[in-house]
């Protein structure tokens, strides 16, 4: 099975190739590293963990779980990589002092996963969110390393993809030591595909404990500074954004502004980076479009020169690192990946901040959160809806939002207590990963 499955990764590796040459910016900085080719790492009697974080959304996450193992596990040495660019920037900046090395995973090749694994010789592997590299599971296990998930979730639609190569899947799983799952429903869809029950624990979503760092202050009040986001008028965050939700988001902002006094602002922050120019061409045309409500609204993106526009109607977030720090500015958050059937992005940074929290219907990545939620009245989510609807029903939510601020502090109090009350995560990961070590 490990045959085929090499053969096909190397088929799908040609393929990709081009988009690879193509777009260096993106892939080349850590192309060298994913073939096994690392820097020096000299070994000096200590254990090794390596903490594996996908991208921005894993790293932020992993932030009070790097914070626990090195105040319980003093004598260890800790290795974070990431999968993206977005992420290896982030993991560089917030693990600089902390890790001792951060770099780019292995491409799930036998040569570079042994490289990889030579270079570090890891005596626990944790892989965040339930990041199934056969290979590298396979070689790690091989070299003698324990190999733990955790804060792992395991959507519907992954598992249902996974249960295609079922059998394959349940040999992978079993090289797995334990399995720490943020809810129920992700342990029971793990077991369902061949993880030992007695191997998988729920231990809570690391989320719930992540806080605010002195950074992340800095940072807000610099962005509060910069674009003059005083209070004065409510503020609206469209956080990690998908194509379409820009342009639902703007024709709904728009006709919710058109008719508010005072007229509210708006901070649109792409899912991903590669979008940036695209949005801003989006927000920048929606001016004249002839179904826009409100169209002298004033625009700037974040990363332009401090002298342009301070106090822009609309802000494009074109930066790395920023979301979680504008959050305690925004009177309403909207998640974004909830509109369409990507599955939604996490809920759990803007209702820590203390934001009302309005989400698509699509919210299956974080189901367990979102039922809490929604058993709090912590939240407000849109039922499925034809896209001919949503904006529709979109300005409808943000209106009444807007004219109703008993019912925004309502919200946000209660998204806090939601957070509040379920912290602790952090300290039963590391409970069980003693076990382990």
């Amino acid at each position: 099975m490990y045959l085929l499955y090499s053969f096909l990764l190397a088929i799908g590796f040609l393929i990709m190739l081009p988009a690879f040459l193509m777009r260096r910016e993106k892939y080349a900085s850590g192309f060298k590293e994913r073939l096994g080719n690392y820097p020096e790492f000299k070994h000096d009697g200590r254990k090794v963990i390596w903490l594996h974080c996908v991208s921005v959304g894993e790293t932020y996450a992993a932030r009070p779980l790097v914070d626990e193992l090195r105040e319980t596990f003093p004598a260890h040495r800790l290795v974070v990589s990431t999968t993206t660019k977005t992420g290896q920037e982030l993991a560089q900046n917030i693990f600089k002092d902390k890790a001792d090395a951060v770099v780019y995973f292995p491409f799930d090749f036998k040569f570079a996963v042994r490289k990889a694994l030579t270079r570090f010789k890891p005596s626990l592997v944790l892989l965040m969110e339930t990041e199934i590299w056969p290979r590298f599971i396979r070689e790690a296990k091989a070299s003698g390393a324990k190999i733990a998930i955790v804060n792992g979730r395991l959507s519907e639609r992954s598992a249902s993809r996974y249960k295609q190569v079922g059998p394959f899947i349940s040999r992978v799983l079993q090289d797995i030591d334990l399995a720490l799952m943020q809810g129920s429903n992700d342990a029971d869809r793990l077991i369902s595909l061949g993880m030992p029950s007695a191997k998988t624990i729920v231990t809570g979503n690391l989320k719930f404990d992540v806080g605010t760092t002195e950074a992340d202050t800095v940072t807000t009040e610099t962005l509060r500074d910069r674009f003059g986001f005083d209070g004065k008028r409510p503020l609206i965050v469209a956080a990690s954004t998908h194509d379409p939700e820009e342009r639902w988001i703007l024709e709904a902002f728009c006709s919710a502004a058109s008719g508010a006094k005072p007229a509210p602002r708006l901070v649109i922050a792409p899912r991903h980076p590669e979008r940036f120019d695209a949005v801003a061409k989006l927000i920048a045309e929606f001016r004249t479009d002839p179904t826009n409500e409100w169209r002298p609204y004033s625009f700037v993106r974040r990363s332009t020169a401090e002298t342009e526009n301070t106090i822009a109607d609309i802000v494009l977030l074109d930066t790395i690192g920023e979301l979680r720090s504008i959050y305690p500015l925004a009177e309403i958050v909207f998640v974004g990946g909830s509109l369409i059937p990507h599955g939604g992005q996490s809920i759990l940074e803007p209702a820590a901040a203390g934001a009302a929290i309005i989400t698509g219907h699509h919210t299956q990545n974080f189901a367990d959160a979102i039922t809490t939620f929604h058993a709090n009245r912590a939240l407000i989510q849109l039922p499925e809806l034809a896209p001919e609807k949503i904006v529709d029903e979109l300005f409808d939510q943000l209106s009444d939002l807007l004219e109703d601020p008993t019912r925004r502090r309502e919200l946000a109090r209660n998204a806090q207590a939601v957070m509040k009350a379920n912290r602790g995560a952090t300290n039963q990961t590391t409970n069980e990963l003693r076990k382990l070590i």
